[in-house]
């Protein structure tokens, strides 16, 4: 008889800054929901850890400068 392997619970899920408001300003090439660049949404789930840690913690300058961007804009 042979014995089916045992399975492993699943990990938990890839973090993720996501707040599900998926809006890329095509000009600044941003999501305008989580402020990553598209390349980084793209790649999300191939970055370690480490490399998505580093991203989210860009994010916020990221929307303070797009914010006044287009503040300066108006």
């Amino acid at each position: 008889m042979t014995r089916r392997p045992k399975c492993e619970p699943m990990s938990q899920g890839i973090k993720t800054p996501c707040v599900k408001v998926c809006f890329v300003d095509p000009t600044a090439q941003l999501c305008v929901g989580c402020f990553r660049k598209m390349e980084e949404l793209g790649r999300w789930t191939k970055y370690s850890d480490a490399e998505r840690d580093t991203i989210m913690g860009q994010l916020e300058a990221r929307r303070e400068a797009y914010l006044a961007s287009r503040t300066a804009a108006s």
